[in-house]
């Protein structure tokens, strides 16, 4: 028994002294310390953006993510205690959250009525300061974007600050709002509070005139902080990895049209399998040409070279035989990656004469694979976590060419921070998740198909289905009625003609298209959506 009570008191006291610590570490209140501690503690939540927020000079509105049952309480703990926080029905009425609600004011308010923004207008220009929490799941084109116009309109009446805050690895809590298909749950993953600077509406309208609208300017900044929150160090490799920690091994990733589905575990075998050939034939950090298309092979050659610390020179094999010649010589590339059969299939002999008069020698994936033993299958199944060689975010990992329309290709290389940063701006533009599947036909020697349509998915847990070409106009609709995909990346060229051979019901799966490189038609934007 004194045992017992020596050990509750021990805890108290410690509870206490870590609760005087956050108190003047991070200046607030010794009751929102207390209650901040748990969290601090479970999630090893890193903090040190907060007092951004907190330092904010009022009139400001607190723009926060509304992942999971925890935010409120976070933000109740930490913001000033002259907040008004503006809280679903579920947290305002919710019996756990009781004591975090009397660390601060709040209101409750009902997600199908807009704020009564007459009120929260006066409560601003009197110097107060609101944090508003806003769907995670949210796109500028459904329903509940018109809680940012809501946002954006009080903050302009009110001449207010915007500050944005996004707590990374709130989505994967098992109080998450987001179901466990779509995001796989955690119990104490460890969290990290994304803060951004106060700016006004019209100071971020400025930053980008050609913004269509100020909910749009909003929209963007709040994306910002979902993209601070992503470690953008971890280089693609384990950044791949994580993506597999977080949705499961087991979880199917990548599938093409001839070879079937490869889950993440099998996707690292092979990968690894590649990579150690590739180590003996190369040195570190050299370019090593990749000559094939969307299949799974591109992204075990891939992965395979990332592993190894080798770069990937992404070979346009549609670019002719001189464009790939000087492209080989500029990158200084001495070893392709290739396969025969595809070769033999795709009729490039002249492409391949193009790459050994650039200096370079072909290695076919066919030659590999019958290489390898049992013993290498072994060993790559028992390490598949581990990359070959250590794994530096600021080096180079692929080169990509440019299309030669104005001289000789030139070589572009990108960090695997470029491409990694580049993803994730995408990711916290568009909600995707590990139960969506992503049809990619576009190439990977275009940065388009490269970090949207392959790395984007394979960070993320997103299935990715790769289809060789996008000039299959026939054929792509057939193939999207049969894998169902529900994210597709395109151009409008390539849309517009697939929706020319489409049947009824071949596009039904899709829950979003994202179009770039050149301007949508609105002809193509209505076809889609009928």
């Amino acid at each position: 028994m004194i045992l017992t009570l020596a050990l509750l008191a021990g805890l108290v006291a410690a509870w206490l002294l870590i609760g005087v610590v956050e108190k003047f570490r991070l200046g607030l209140r010794f009751t929102q310390a207390l209650l901040y501690v748990p969290f601090k503690l479970a999630y090893r939540i890193a903090d040190g953006r907060i007092n951004i927020a907190r330092n904010a000079a009022a009139p400001v509105i607190y723009v926060i993510s509304h992942q999971s049952r925890l935010e409120p309480a976070l933000m109740l703990s930490l913001l000033p205690e002259d907040t008004l926080h503006i809280l679903d029905q579920a947290s305002a009425k919710s019996p756990w959250l009781e004591p975090w609600r009397e660390l601060g004011r709040t209101i409750a308010f009902n997600a199908e009525h807009i704020f009564v923004s007459r009120r929260l207008v006066r409560v601003l220009k009197g110097k107060g300061r609101l944090a508003v929490y806003l769907p995670d799941a949210v796109e500028p084109d459904i329903k509940t974007f018109r809680l940012f116009r809501a946002v954006t309109r009080i903050a302009m009446q009110a001449d207010a600050r915007i500050v944005p805050i996004f707590v990374a690895g709130a989505r994967t809590l098992p109080v998450s709002l987001t179901p466990a298909d779509k995001a796989p749950r955690r119990w104490f993953p460890r969290l990290s509070i994304s803060v951004l600077e106060p700016m006004t509406i019209a100071e971020l309208v400025a930053r980008n005139p050609d913004q269509s609208s100020n909910t749009n300017a909003l929209f963007d900044r709040f994306a910002e902080a979902r993209l601070f929150g992503s470690d953008l160090n971890r280089g693609l490799f384990l950044a791949m990895r994580d993506a597999a920690d977080r949705v499961g091994a087991s979880h199917p990733i990548v599938e093409d049209v001839v070879s079937g589905t490869l889950n993440y575990r099998k996707l690292f075998i092979g990968a690894r399998v590649l990579g150690r050939r590739f180590e003996a034939v190369t040195a570190p950090g050299e370019a090593v040409g990749v000559l094939l298309p969307n299949a799974n092979g591109v992204v075990l050659s891939l992965i395979g070279l990332l592993s190894a610390s080798r770069v990937a020179a992404m070979i346009n094999y549609t670019a002719g035989r001189a464009s790939v010649t000087a492209a080989v010589r500029t990158a200084e590339v001495r070893t392709v990656v290739s396969s025969r059969a595809f070769i033999d299939k795709a009729n490039l002999a002249d492409i391949v004469a193009g790459v050994e008069g650039g200096g370079a020698k072909l290695l076919w994936l066919e030659d590999v694979r019958a290489s390898v033993t049992v013993l290498d299958k072994l060993a790559a199944a028992l390490l598949w976590r581990w990359p070959l060689q250590p794994q530096n975010a600021a080096k180079p990992a692929v080169i990509l060419f440019t299309s030669g329309s104005e001289g000789t290709p030139k070589a572009v290389v990108l960090s695997h921070r470029n491409l990694l940063a580049n993803a994730m701006q995408a990711e916290a533009r568009i909600t995707i998740s590990p139960a969506d599947i992503l049809l990619n036909v576009l190439p990977v020697f275009h940065s388009f198909g490269l970090t949207g349509g392959t790395i984007l998915p394979l960070v993320t847990g997103v299935k990715l289905f790769l289809y060789p070409s996008p000039l299959h106009y026939k054929l792509i609709p057939e193939v999207a009625r049969k894998a169902r995909p529900t994210v597709m990346f395109g151009t409008d060229t390539f849309l517009a003609n697939y929706a020319r051979t489409a049947k009824d019901g071949d596009f039904s799966s899709l829950r979003f298209i994202v179009a770039g490189a050149e301007a949508v038609k609105p002809e193509t934007r209505r076809i889609y959506r009928e």
